[in-house]
């Protein structure tokens, strides 16, 4: 690596953050986590038809490869140097979306099959038959990777791609076919592609595949039978924090990509949940809670998945956590804005909620392609409850912004009785946080103190603090870079949030099954 000159920022650690609707490239300060510059461009989303949701790889790759330029050149712009000052490069990205490519070419053999897609139900519906004496128990595989079996993971994208797409049957004949969801398709890419790059995972993303033992934290041969998927195309699992190879990307070339995190986990480290008994909500195009158990598994019977959180280094203990996904948060309001023009964006739908007085009774639950934690429910429907005469548009903002509250209750409900450990306060993130009336009914929902961090970037933060950490520039376990937080207190009578939450599970009642009705 080039060297020689002071650093005007000191020792720099970037972070690659691949998201479902944007990528970002950011630069920190080792250890204060002070952003210098970054530069973010949104990702188009492929919708063939309805419950579809791709995405172009060669794309994601581009759009990557166009933030870390650009962000190169506002730090040189800065009086920085990009080959003198980067110590290391971690990657966090959306989970479970699926790409399979040729070993040798290096292109997309189909495009990205993203996490929200639905196509895969008859897949799961197929293997549910084959679960032994027909009981059709889609818990039981948890023993083993600590997961339902849902469209939601990537063993199942994949048996998909495999059974459909001739393309991919024929590259795994040849044995020229590469699985890997997006970190392992950036990581392979930026250190050489074709040319010897290192086809690896980390163990959080592993644990999103549905073939990973979340107890050993390796390809269980169980689980590869059940799938039928060949070993040989899988990515090598790593743990969270060590150099995976240096990058051969020009503006980066010779620097350790050296960290990697599935987004919520890289946000549950953002956020400093290092301790067991943690937990942080990141509101997005989805709503993640994630609650750290600390060395132990815990396992569900409360509808949320155990999941691996991250692994500080190779020779490091794994530490778990609890999640609860909710399939739609942000969505709603574009749900609200593209299909109902209610709002002209996310950013009015809190002045629009305002102008009502209070909720008018109306409820609404988004399941517009089922429901996940801690229902788990692929036929439930989206609904709407509660209209009268005196439904306003506010009412219906109102209503969908709560109704993300609601779900983060439902799963805040399931973690406490899970753990025995019940929660003392949120940390929030993402970008809903941003509406602070929002951020007030969450915590009058739930009756718990919500803590938004003065510092919003704390997915991308992950990925450099563990990236940091494994060059040995950053010692997470001592510094903190726990920012001031505003606090959202309580302001509602505990009588008050049980008669809303209430008629909240009432409009669960008519939204679930909606596809069996008769």
């Amino acid at each position: 690596m080039a060297s020689g000159g002071m650093k005007k920022f000191g020792d720099l650690v970037g972070s690659i953050d691949e998201g479902t609707s944007s990528a970002r490239f950011l630069l920190f300060r080792a250890e204060t986590a002070e952003v210098v510059c970054f530069h973010q461009k949104e990702l188009r989303l492929i919708c063939p038809q309805e419950g579809w949701v791709e995405q172009d790889p060669n794309e994601i790759l581009s759009v990557v490869y166009e933030c870390i330029e650009r962000t190169l050149e506002k730090l040189i712009e800065l009086g920085g140097n990009p080959q003198n000052d980067i110590v290391a490069i971690g990657v966090t990205n959306q989970r479970e979306t699926t790409i399979v490519w040729d070993r040798a070419t290096g292109e997309p053999l189909y495009n990205a099959i993203v996490w929200q897609d639905m196509r895969t139900s008859s897949t799961v519906d197929q293997l549910l038959e084959t679960v032994p004496n027909k009981t059709k128990n889609k818990n039981y595989l948890k023993p083993l990777c600590g997961l339902p079996l849902s469209p939601y993971f990537s063993a199942v994208k994949l048996r998909w791609l495999i059974d459909n797409v001739p393309k991919v049957k024929s590259a795994i004949r040849s044995g020229n076919c590469l699985f890997g969801t997006v970190d392992t398709w950036l990581i392979w890419n930026l250190t050489g592609g074709s040319d010897g790059g290192a086809h690896v995972t980390d163990v959080s993303n592993a644990s999103r595949t549905m073939l990973m033992n979340i107890e050993t934290l390796k390809y269980d041969k169980a689980l590869m039978k059940f799938f039928d998927v060949p070993v040989e195309i899988l990515p090598q699992i790593r743990s969270s924090s060590e150099v995976y190879g240096l990058i051969k990307f020009k503006p980066l070339q010779h620097i350790p990509l050296a960290g990697c995190l599935g987004d919520q986990q890289s946000a549950l480290v953002g956020q400093e949940c290092l301790t067991r008994g943690r937990a942080k909500a990141t509101y997005g195009t989805g709503c993640f809670l994630l609650y750290n158990t600390g060395t132990a598994v815990i396992d569900s019977y409360h509808g949320l998945i155990s999941t691996v959180a991250y692994q500080m280094g190779p020779d490091a203990l794994p530490v778990y956590a609890l999640e609860g996904s909710v399939a739609v948060a942000g969505a709603a309001l574009g749900w609200l804005r593209d299909n109902l023009n209610l709002i002209g964006g996310a950013s009015e739908s809190e002045s629009a909620a305002l102008e009502v007085e209070n909720n008018g009774d109306v409820y609404f639950v988004p399941a517009f392609s089922g429901l996940y934690a801690p229902y788990w429910d692929p036929e439930a429907r989206g609904v709407i409850c509660g209209i009268t005469e005196d439904t306003q548009r506010g009412h219906i903002v109102r209503a969908a912004l709560e109704a993300v509250c609601f779900q983060v209750r439902d799963i805040l409900d399931a973690m406490n009785n899970d753990s025995g450990t019940p929660l003392q306060k949120l940390k929030v993130d993402g970008g809903m946080t941003a509406n602070a009336t929002m951020m007030q009914w969450q915590a009058d929902l739930i009756g718990l103190d919500v803590l938004k961090p003065k510092f919003v970037e704390t997915t991308a933060l992950g990925a450099a603090m563990v990236a940091g950490r494994a060059v040995g520039k950053w010692d997470i376990e001592n510094v903190s870079v726990e920012s001031d937080s505003t606090v959202f207190k309580p302001q509602i009578s505990e009588n008050e949030r049980d008669v809303r939450y209430k008629r909240w599970k009432m409009a669960i009642e008519r939204a679930v099954g909606w596809d069996k009705c008769p």
